[in-house]
Parts: structure tokens; sequence; C-alpha cells
């Protein structure tokens, strides 16, 4: 347990530009906290103490505004960024050095007793705002932009944004396997597709100036 809240002290001081010290990052990051708290509450699930894991699980959500089910698996370096309002399922398996912000809910699609929440690989980051719902995977090395909602599996490397969520590549490139924060460099379909149509209209309009400008007929 030592070992894991100095690697996420580590984690957090390497990650956010805002932590100054180690003492600041134990007593002020909610984060941790959630993560810290859901391990206890984990431990208590497999060992069928389920209400006293569930009492444990909702004290943490009351202090951190962050609410893990203690159902959840959940991997090594996990970092919850500010977390307000950011809700994980049951069923959730999430992987080593995930990055997830305010607002994210990984959630279920329905009363399924068995795997209804999705599974997230390693080296994920998941945007302020986003929905992950129903048993879907997110894999490795992947993004999901702000407020996308995405109800179906992503492949590796891949860049999601949307509602309902689709893939995209970011620069035509696969996203980095480094652990990248960077939430605002994040394609655009929509507004590609409406620049597209601009040019389309400013070529046709040049096409019938000049025409007329020849005193051709249209």
């Amino acid at each position: 347990m030592f070992r894991r809240i100095n690697e996420d002290i580590d984690m957090v001081l390497e990650l956010d530009p805002a932590a100054k010290n180690r003492l600041e990052v134990f007593f002020t990051y909610s984060g941790l906290h959630a993560v810290w708290s859901h391990l206890l509450a984990h431990r208590l699930y497999r060992k069928n103490f389920t209400t006293s894991a569930r009492i444990i699980s909702q004290v943490s959500r009351f202090v951190t505004g962050i609410e893990i089910h203690p159902g959840a698996q959940v991997g090594r370096r996990l970092f919850i960024d500010h977390g307000m309002g950011t809700v994980i399922g049951e069923t959730c398996r999430i992987g080593n050095n995930v990055t997830i912000y305010q607002g994210v809910t990984l959630g279920g699609t329905g009363k399924e007793e068995k795997k209804r929440h999705p599974d997230v690989d390693d080296n994920v980051l998941i945007a302020a705002g986003a929905k992950v719902l129903g048993n879907i995977r997110i894999r490795e090395n992947s993004k999901v932009g702000a407020n996308s909602v995405v109800l179906y599996d992503v492949p590796k490397d891949s860049t999601v944004v949307g509602i309902p969520g689709h893939v995209v590549k970011q620069a035509g490139e696969k996203v980095k396997n480094a652990r990248d924060l960077n939430q605002t460099d994040l394609p655009d379909p929509i507004l590609d597709m409406i620049l597209g149509l601009e040019d389309e209209i400013k070529d046709f309009r040049s096409e019938v100036r000049n025409e007329v400008e020849n005193g051709s007929h249209i």
C-alpha cells in the first residue's frame, strides 16, 4: 500500500505542473484519495464484505466528488485529474497509466447482471465530460475527446470525438505511445467537413464569375 502511494505521488509530480511537492500532492489531490479509498473498498468487496465496501466508496464520493464502485478493477498509476463528477461503474476494468478528467462516466447501458461497463486499456486518456457506455473496450494508446459519447469498441492508437463518438486520426498519425495529456489538439471532423464545403462553394462562385465575365450562358 505504501509503495502504491509513493508511486502515485511520483506520477502526479511527473504529470501535473501544478503539483509543487509531495506533501501538497498527498493532502490535496482528490483523485489520489479516491483511488486509495477504492483500493481498500475493492479488497473488502472481493472478500464479500460488500456493504462495508459500498460505505467506503460512498464516503469517498462525498469527500472527493468521485464515485468508483468497489467492484471496479483499477490498474496502477491511474491519474484522475480534478475528477469532480467522475463515475466508474462496477464491472469496469482499467489498465495502467490511464488519465481521466472531470465529469467522465464509465457507465452501463442497461440492467445486465454480468459485464456491462467498459474496459479501458493502458495509456488511454479520457477528456473532460466524456461518456463511455456499455460493455466496450477502449484499446491502448487511445484518446477520447471532451464531451464525446462512446458506444462502440475503439481500436488501439486511435482518437475518438463526437456524439456518438467515432474514430479519427490526429494529423494523419497514430496517437503517441507516451502518456500524452494534450486535450486541445484533437481533430474536429465536423469543422473539417464545413471547411471543405466552404472551399467547394468558393470554387463554384469563382467558376460562375469566370463564365459571366467571358459572356457565357449558364
